[in-house]
């Protein structure tokens, strides 16, 4: 009897504590602070920008194409919240160092040279396939276009972060784009959950580095997201894919925006948007940090250790039943006797 009260109590005390954090922590808020966008002309890196500026953030967007970085600006002007606030754009391919260094130096002209107060890098493209019909050049294409994309604009601020006063940097954020695909992964997708499994690995220690300038890191793991790149990546999708993938019910841009931006208010790391993610970041969290309330993740956690082996099981049944079909495939392209 007594151990379950000392249970009972421990259970309380820790609730009542997650409650007190929740409601006293003060959140972070992008109004009047500069935040960087990649890829912020299409998708969720858009619907991300705009949100931002409606909340009355000083908003850069860096892409590659001018004519949409043209439209992105404009649809940014129709909702500023002030004349005050700063709105641009600047064309860069930031998946090298030179142009990730060259875009965040333009960006931060406007602010008498400061680093932005939060990086959102948003950029990636997504060429699903078959393993076997890659090539070196696609491979490393696969990681210009996702991991590069994150991974020297972080370097380019990073270097900023640490010539700072521990008073400048302190609070500033780099925001990962990653994907439910980087918790786990299925057939089709070998050109790009590795490079968002990299992204993954890169948050993990850098979470950890950029502690020593007061620098926060999240990463954002969305679903299917319901925007013009899904609509190219459907194109070269396998059809086991299509099939394994029929019942993702996925999110508008602006819905997906709206909880990274309330992972990010919530000082979260692992920011997820729905129930499967839910699941999935407690299940594969390991060491990584948990969210402010550790017993919901724990609640999640056990419903991953019942649910994931047998949707996993179902996932692996499908593949297998497609089999003779992808025989079939395989010959008519020539890459079967």
């Amino acid at each position: 009897m007594n151990v379950v009260l000392i249970v009972v109590a421990v259970v309380f005390g820790v609730l009542l504590y997650e409650i007190f954090v929740m409601f006293n922590k003060k959140k972070w808020a992008p109004k009047g602070k500069h935040c960087y966008v990649t890829g912020g002309t299409a998708g969720l890196g858009l619907a991300l920008a705009l949100k931002l500026t409606k909340e009355g953030a000083n908003v850069s967007v860096i892409a590659r194409n001018q004519e949409r970085l043209d439209k992105a600006l404009k649809e940014m002007e129709a909702v500023r919240q002030s004349p005050d606030q700063i709105l641009k754009t600047y064309s860069y391919a930031v998946h090298t160092t030179a142009e990730a260094e060259a875009s965040l130096d333009a960006a931060c002209q406007p602010y008498g040279g400061r680093s932005p107060d939060a990086l959102f890098l948003c950029a990636g493209t997504a060429r699903p396939g078959f393993f076997v019909e890659q090539d070196e050049a696609t491979l490393k294409q696969s990681f210009d276009e996702i991991y590069w994309l994150a991974a020297m604009p972080a370097l380019a601020a990073a270097k900023r972060f640490s010539s700072e006063s521990e008073a400048e940097a302190k609070g500033k954020k780099i925001v990962f784009v990653s994907s439910a695909l980087a918790y786990f992964s299925i057939v089709g997708y070998t050109t790009y959950s590795p490079a968002k499994f990299a992204i993954r690995g890169l948050a993990e220690a850098l979470h950890s580095e950029l502690m020593l300038y007061g620098v926060d890191i999240h990463i954002f793991f969305p679903g299917t997201i319901f925007s013009p790149g899904l609509i190219t990546e459907n194109k070269t999708k396998p059809k086991i894919t299509l099939k394994i993938e029929e019942r993702d019910e996925g999110m508008s841009p602006e819905r997906w925006a709206d909880e990274l931006l309330k992972g990010v208010r919530d000082g979260d790391f692992h920011v997820v948007g729905d129930f499967i993610g839910r699941v999935f970041r407690s299940a594969t969290r390991g060491a990584s940090p948990s969210t402010r309330s550790g017993l919901v993740d724990f609640v999640y956690l056990m419903i991953g250790v019942f649910g994931v082996p047998p949707w996993r099981k179902g996932v692996d049944k499908v593949v297998r039943e497609h089999i003779p079909e992808h025989q079939e495939y395989l010959k008519e392209r020539g890459l079967k006797k």
